[in-house]
């Protein structure tokens, strides 16, 4: 499909009842697990167009052009509004954490699989490794609080385990701005940095929001704690965005992407109500699109075909199961970032400042929250909680009685020992 073929409709037919704004919810005992993912990724899309267009109308001086961008935000809050009502009045703030962290998996896993320039497969890849430790640590919390099986919630199809441990994520604030992408990347790449960055600014939005909401000191530090590397993670996809890109192209690039990705849901929703929801979402981006690309001809210049070539949206976004490709990549749990590049912690210097950072943050063992939720679940339950389809593929992370808090940290430890 190319949304610019398409005819749109008019800005003022964007708009909506404050019925049509609160639709059904979902049933959380019935919902498929990806059509909550695609509710969630959407919100969060929808926040990032809401959180971009504000910022340009603050450094915007024509008056016509910032009434041209109110017309457009006030429907990209509408929809995002209405998807957060889909959200059922009693589902927890933990269940619907673990929503979050099935989305980072997968979402992140079927990009990483798709990209083709190094360092969007390489950040892709190292915080699907953190994102899917997250999924652990939550569970975990979940286990201990309240009894329940996240595997339930996320439908068996996403493993829960350790990945790349929590407390070796926190890396020194210099490190993790991976290089650029240029004009001249892919239009998936650059796609799939837009898409990753408002997914991941949601999810730390969200832990930033709701951890002095938790119902006990433990969960309330987790979610700090959490929501720091959620902080780390938009940094670093945030910096593969072109900086060169002028306002109006970004607003434009802002656009596409909403269009593919509702384009995107309805290719795969099976949900026939949500369907319908993403039809109508995307043809009010379909008009939103065609004004960005008026703007940016008038105040620029330029045709909307030297910013998106050609037009045509690439294959849709799927989300579904990603087991293998996760297990694949968990022979990196040893790597971190070293300013733009990824290394083994046993290959940076002692003096490096990822170990003064480590020693800062992490000034008691027993205080940092993601080690002391696992180590207490081993207590109470005699092990960590786990949903696995097969041994963990790192030797070193199969032991379910203790909590793994060298690798990827210690430069002592020499590697890890892969399981065949």
């Amino acid at each position: 499909m190319n949304p610019f073929d398409q005819k749109p409709m008019p800005l003022d037919r964007t708009f909506e009842s404050f019925c049509a704004l609160y639709p059904a919810a979902y049933d959380p005992m019935t919902v498929d697990p990806y059509t909550k993912c695609r509710i969630i990724l959407m919100n969060g899309t929808e926040f990032e167009a809401a959180y971009f267009s504000h910022n340009m109308a603050r450094h915007c001086e024509d008056p016509e052009l910032r009434r041209e961008l109110a017309m457009m935000r006030r429907a990209e809050q509408q929809q995002q509004k209405k998807l957060s009502c889909l959200k059922p009045i009693h589902e927890t703030v933990l269940e619907h954490t673990i929503g979050y962290e099935q989305l980072a998996v997968d979402l992140t896993a079927h990009l990483a699989g798709r990209v083709s320039t190094p360092q969007s497969k390489a950040a892709l890849d190292l915080a699907l490794l953190e994102d899917f430790d997250h999924l652990y640590r939550y569970a975990d919390l979940m286990e201990m609080d309240t009894g329940e099986h996240a595997e339930r919630l996320v439908g068996r199809y996403t493993e829960i385990m350790p990945g790349r441990p929590t407390i070796s994520e926190h890396r020194f604030p210099a490190d993790g701005i991976p290089k650029p992408l240029g004009k001249d990347a892919p239009l998936f790449d650059k796609l799939a940095a837009c898409i990753i960055t408002a997914a991941e600014q949601q999810t730390m939005n969200y832990y930033m929001n709701v951890n002095g909401f938790y119902k006990n000191d433990l969960g309330r530090k987790l979610y700090q704690e959490i929501g720091m590397i959620e902080e780390q993670h938009v940094t670093q996809y945030e910096a593969l965005q072109d900086p060169t890109a002028t306002w109006m192209e970004k607003l434009l690039m802002h656009e596409y992407t909403e269009c593919f990705l509702y384009w995107s849901c309805m290719q795969t929703e099976t949900d026939d109500r949500i369907r319908a929801l993403w039809e109508r979402h995307l043809a009010q981006e379909i008009a939103h699109l065609h004004r960005a690309a008026q703007l940016l001809e008038k105040y620029e210049g330029k045709h909307w075909q030297q910013v998106i070539p050609g037009g045509a949206f690439p294959d849709p976004i799927r989300l579904e199961s990603n087991i293998d490709y996760v297990r694949g990549v968990l022979h990196s749990v040893q790597l971190t970032y070293k300013k733009a590049d990824l290394k083994p912690v046993q290959a940076l210097a002692q003096d490096d400042p990822f170990f003064a950072y480590q020693d800062t943050v992490h000034a008691r063992l027993d205080h940092v929250a993601s080690h002391a939720v696992i180590d207490r679940t081993i207590a109470q339950l005699g092990q960590d909680y786990r949903f696995q389809t097969a041994p963990h593929p790192i030797a070193e992370l199969q032991l379910r009685g203790v909590d793994n808090t060298q690798i990827g940290r210690d430069p002592r430890i020499p590697g890890y020992t892969s399981v065949q």
